[in-house]
């Protein structure tokens, strides 16, 4: 799988601070060389193809939901100026959309009177993607100044309940190909879907953002949350372009 060989890195990044850690122990207990912090936010984004492919013609409705987000990070800074250092979080985390699109020769299958059909489907379809996960980012830190600092890194991230579902309607489906035999859904006819075990389990990514102290030990946050591989597992052919997520984490942090 490809993220194994970004676990190198992530180990290199523990073996460093974990050294850094043990050269300083002499100076006081180790657990005070370091940051603390918990937070919580909201994931605002959704899984999408880059660039928009052909066979998506119009998007005619999108809702974010409501994706909660609750972690922890620990932070270690170096140096005597402590102006940069390395962070490791571990965050629980829900990532989700629903959408409505006009779609022309539109890879599908669908279950009819249950038959299972499958080819290209031109007319709209809606869709519910759902995904909890478990989310550990490594990132560098750099502080600006007492009150702002920036943070970029990959992260890896454990999938341990998927969906991906919904249903087609008013319109029609050539099976095979576009060249199949045509069959029509008009009116209150609809078919359902469900490509939930095609989803990965394990994914990665990059992660950026920034943090504000809008108190002492009260912080604000955003990062944006950026997947470097398909949502769906590289033998799932059937949706014919990659799906990437893209999210953006708002939220509160409080710092020990």
């Amino acid at each position: 799988m490809k993220f194994f060989r970004y676990i190198p890195v992530i180990a290199a990044a523990f073996c460093a601070l974990a050294a850094h850690a043990i050269d300083e122990a002499s100076d006081g207990p180790i657990w005070t060389k370091f940051e603390y912090e918990v937070n919580a936010g909201t994931n605002i984004g959704g899984a999408s193809p880059l660039p928009l492919p052909a066979e998506i013609r119009h998007i005619d409705h999108y809702s974010p939901n409501l994706n909660l987000q609750l972690g922890a990070t620990v932070t270690k800074w170096l140096g005597v100026r402590k102006e940069w250092g390395v962070a490791v979080g571990v965050r629980l985390e829900t990532k989700g959309m629903e959408t409505k699109a006009r779609v022309k020769n539109y890879g599908m299958e669908i279950y009819q009177d249950g038959k299972k059909l499958s080819g290209r489907w031109t007319g709209r379809v809606q869709t519910k993607y759902h995904s909890q996960q478990l989310v550990v980012p490594v990132t560098a830190v750099w502080r600006l100044n007492k009150r702002f600092k920036v943070n970029a890194g990959p992260y890896l991230s454990f999938a341990f309940e998927n969906d991906f579902d919904g249903f087609v309607y008013d319109g029609y489906l050539r099976e095979g190909d576009p060249t199949g035999d045509k069959v029509v859904f008009e009116g209150d006819s609809q078919a359902s879907y469900d490509f939930g075990d095609e989803l990965r389990h394990f994914q990665w990514g990059l992660q950026a953002g920034v943090s504000w102290s809008a108190y002492k030990h009260l912080l604000v946050n955003a990062n944006l949350v950026w997947g470097c591989n398909d949502i769906f597992k590289s033998s799932f052919k059937t949706v014919s372009f990659d799906l990437y997520p893209i999210y953006l984490n708002v939220g509160f942090g409080y710092v020990f």
